[in-house]
């Protein structure tokens, strides 16, 4: 029994804790150990820097690394070679942040004393496909919003001109042409509104496009069939969930779902005295913003959502009603995941192959 807690002891002493301090070109790492002097090296990602520090890596050590736009790259590099990666969530580790004596050295030390302690909070790392469809996604999002954009600065030119638009007159081809003759621009107004003109032809065209590539990518991951048997949530939506949501295996409960979106409600206890807030609004807006349309969407169609809407909406108003009624449906998605579920007819919550 006593050799065995030596052992232990011993094997306990020699765990190697490395931290990483990673930049675009080069990293600084900094291998700790109990009771010896911390070991700091820099070395550059490329020439032969990275294997070089492979080879200094141990089957035992556990490493981690701050999330950045390359750390996945990094994981994936070392992950074979190590017992344990830890990919550390940024927005929950302030220690590097608010440290006044911010250095690489420094950064990387303090990243393998508190991965030594078991005090970091590790990030969800997704796979390569949910990484390339979230950020094709993201573009997106910025074509689209650029387009409202142009679309909104022409209406200002109009209302400028005493021409009232209709919401949705800019969104085609034939409405904008209809607007370059709609009065007398002169020739600065013309060539502007031809600029945006073709502009939004241009991101309309490539919108279209990247959207039909990750429907198509989407459709070939698990749950997708699932999700789109909702009725609300169409193959775009479906798509943005899966990508939000990763792995459904994660999440234990429909509420760690719920916070991981962002539409959980902010708790502040001291005492006795307890305060709900506004939701907490953390997680992808994209996700969260594509959630609540396919909410108003399903509600027209499911009796159960429609009823717990407007009952909720007469009592706390349209805002809360509708997030209240998001976080329904996401229960709905949660289950849909994790019991493989394809419906049949969602409305009356029918399930494919269910008498």
């Amino acid at each position: 029994m006593k050799k065995q807690r030596r052992v232990a002891r011993k094997a306990k002493n020699t765990q190697r804790y490395i931290g990483v301090d990673l930049h675009s070109n080069s990293f600084t790492a900094c291998i700790f150990m109990e009771g010896a002097e911390p070991e700091t090296l820099t070395l550059q990602l490329q020439g032969g820097g990275l294997e070089q520090f492979i080879k200094k890596l141990h089957p035992g050590d556990e490493l981690a690394v701050e999330a950045t736009s390359n750390s996945t790259w990094f994981r994936d590099q070392v992950i074979a070679h190590v017992a344990r990666v830890v990919v550390i969530a940024p927005t929950h580790f302030d220690v590097i942040r608010r440290s006044v004596k911010k250095t690489d050295k420094n950064d990387a030390k303090a990243i393998a004393l508190f991965l030594s302690k078991g005090m970091l909070p590790e990030a969800r790392v997704k796979s390569k496909v949910h990484a390339q469809l979230t950020s094709a996604l993201r573009t997106r999002d910025r074509m689209v919003k650029q387009s409202v954009s142009h679309r909104n600065h022409v209406n200002g030119m109009c209302t400028g001109h005493g021409i009232k638009l209709k919401k949705k007159a800019l969104n085609s081809k034939a409405g904008f042409a209809w607007v370059l003759h709609c009065c007398e621009w002169s020739k600065v107004e013309r060539a502007e509104l031809e600029f945006i003109g073709a502009q939004l032809e241009v991101n309309r065209e490539h919108v279209k496009r990247l959207e039909a590539e990750i429907v198509a990518v989407a459709e070939t991951l698990p749950g997708f069939e699932g999700l789109v048997s909702i009725k609300g949530i169409g193959a775009l939506s479906a798509a943005v969930i899966l990508v939000t949501i990763g792995e459904i295996k994660d999440f234990r409960r429909p509420g760690n779902l719920a916070a991981y979106f962002g539409i959980t409600p902010r708790v502040n206890q001291s005492n006795d005295s307890q305060r709900v807030g506004r939701i907490t609004k953390h997680g992808s807006k994209i996700a969260r913003t594509m959630l609540v349309q396919c909410t108003f969407t399903a509600i027209r169609y499911s009796p159960y959502l429609r009823s717990f809407y407007e009952r909720l909406k007469s009592k706390r108003g349209t805002g809360k009603a509708i997030i209240a009624t998001a976080r329904k449906l996401l229960n709905a998605v949660f289950y849909t995941l994790k019991h493989g579920w394809v419906f049949e007819d969602f409305p009356n919550f029918e399930l494919k192959g269910c008498n």
